[in-house]
């Protein structure tokens, strides 16, 4: 079922007749990372202005594969239930070379977490998703489509923009510019700002196909296969997931001689699914042909405009890094942003994005070349390596570690931080949270659901959580009326965080502090480094 895209309306917008007031924060692309931000921001009460010169969500699938911690952050924003609702869940990855299965792996083995390891959701069902929800804030989300911003100029408290319009064009000024453009940052272009990394030359074929029949086979359960060598497409690589509407994402090496014209053609598509589907019918929905680059900017914020999502770091769509990555600084970002612009903090703390998000691009673009040069050995000695790994695998434990085919999404560690205090316990300090059912007052609840979004002070097992002004408080394990308390009634809760320990949470999620004692002299100390104080 092919997807319907409706046009978004456009409106004049307020400065094509008179100057507009200054505004807090201007948002410039209204993919899923800028509809994120607005919608982060709205949810501090924070207004913002978001700009995008389309009227439609993103033509293709794109990005897919939402990780759990992703899926996490969605649930804050608003639209998790329903992403988990339409999306293919999926746990379990197969890795084949040749026809021959060499291993395959669980990403989420144990019970006891809301959301799963990966849900497959085309990304204009995100966005889609996202613009609905930006409009439940009709007084703090401005949306303007088909709104250009065709030039900027940074001053030292403001951001002045010139937009184009269907109606002509007009100006307006911010206190904040979030770039949120893509890959091809026309923001970073105008500001000549090096985009510094490896340009990988092997190109790949994405085709979306609409078939009935699963190519799983008798597989029912949707799952991530990668064919190293596969049969059907001769010493190359191959990976096949499955979508919501019976679509399926094929994604094809092809070699780095490939003309990339050439080859997006049903002409040239068709036949190459063809080897790999048999004679079951299918109707081709979206292709593109591509090569990857893994790099970054050296520096996220520039004075007041700050760069989030791929205008700021792209890498290899193996590995599911892209997407991911740019909501997890969206989560980083929001709050820091929020207490700057309600004056609870000073600007220099979202220089600690900066910090945070650069150390967690450089893991993804660490990640996404090595599983490239696993894919695509560039030696014959490259090759052999490989080859055997491959071999030994299926037979030998310490074989199947060194398979890469895309190591898969994973939230960073914050623990570099200066907003983090050092400690120890089950989950130290730089970790994301580990999410955990609950029961509470009101009946069945999450752990994540009940601590994200604000700095909460977490009290496990016998340990009381003193009052610090300003901290949230809950206690897990615990039954009196001081703080919101928690049963734990299946266990998970303190098996991962252990018993006896107060958690100083941060509003995205991750663990800024740990103590086996209620100081609250040293727990407020911690809360004033995590708000930025020692940056």
């Amino acid at each position: 079922m092919a997807y319907a895209y409706t046009p978004f309306p456009y409106s004049p917008p307020p400065g094509l007749t008179a100057p507009e007031p200054r505004h807090p924060v201007v948002i410039v692309g209204a993919g899923p990372i800028g509809l994120s931000m607005a919608v982060d921001l709205a949810l501090r009460g924070v207004k913002s202005v978001v700009l995008d010169d389309n009227n439609v969500v993103s033509l293709g699938s794109r990005a897919i594969c939402w990780a759990k911690r992703t899926l996490e952050i969605f649930d804050r924003l608003g639209i998790g239930e329903r992403m988990l609702e339409k999306g293919v869940t999926w746990k379990v990855g197969r890795q084949f070379h040749g026809d021959r299965e060499v291993y395959n792996f669980d990403l989420l083995p144990e019970p006891g977490h809301k959301y799963p390891a990966f849900v497959n959701l085309q990304q204009y069902y995100v966005e889609e998703y996202l613009v609905e929800r930006a409009q439940d804030f009709p007084d703090l989300i401005d949306l303007r489509f088909l709104n250009k911003v065709t030039d900027h100029k940074g001053h030292t408290d403001h951001v002045e923009l010139t937009v184009e319009t269907p109606d002509g064009p007009y100006t307006l000024e911010t206190d904040w510019y979030i770039a949120c453009d893509g890959a091809g940052s026309a923001t970073r272009k105008r500001m000549n700002l090096p985009f510094e990394g490896q340009t990988f030359d092997e190109h790949f074929l994405i085709a979306d196909v609409e078939m009935e029949t699963s190519p799983f086979g008798d597989h029912d359960t949707p799952e991530r296969w990668f064919w190293f060598a596969p049969p059907f497409h001769n010493g190359q690589s191959a990976l096949l997931h499955k979508q919501p509407d019976n679509i399926y994402r094929i994604d094809l090496q092809l070699g780095p001689e490939t003309d990339p014209k050439a080859e997006a053609t049903e002409e040239k598509v068709v036949p190459r699914l063809k080897q790999m589907l048999g004679d079951a019918p299918f109707r081709l929905d979206w292709m593109s042909v591509y090569k990857f680059r893994c790099a970054r900017l050296v520096k996220f914020v520039h004075d007041r405009v700050v760069f989030v999502g791929d205008s700021a770091h792209v890498v290899s769509p193996f590995g599911a890094r892209g997407g991911n990555g740019g909501v997890q600084d969206v989560d980083n970002l929001g709050w820091k942003l929020a207490a700057v612009v309600h004056g609870d903090a000073r600007p220099s703390l979202i220089e600690t994005y900066d910090i945070e998000r650069g150390h967690g691009a450089d893991e993804n673009m660490r990640n996404s070349a090595r599983a490239t040069n696993f894919m695509t050995p560039k030696s014959p000695i490259e090759a052999l390596f490989r080859d055997q790994v491959l071999t030994l695998a299926s037979e030998h434990p310490f074989a199947r570690k060194l398979i890469n085919s895309g190591r898969l999404s994973q939230p960073c560690s914050l623990a570099h931080s200066p907003l983090q205090t050092a400690g120890d316990a089950p989950l130290r300090p730089g970790s994301a949270l580990i999410d955990a059912p609950l029961i509470g007052a009101r009946g069945e609840s999450w752990l994540l659901r009940e601590v994200q979004g604000q700095f909460t002070l977490l009290a496990v097992g016998e340990i009381a959580a003193p009052e610090v002004p300003g901290l949230d408080r809950i206690g897990v394990g615990q039954s009196h009326d001081r703080y919101r308390c928690f049963n734990d009634h299946q266990g998970h809760a303190q098996r991962r965080y252990g018993s006896g320990f107060l958690y100083l949470l941060r509003p995205d999620g991750h663990v800024c502090a740990v103590f086996n004692q209620p100081d609250s002299a040293a727990i407020a100390r911690a809360f004033d480094r995590a708000k930025g104080a020692a940056a």
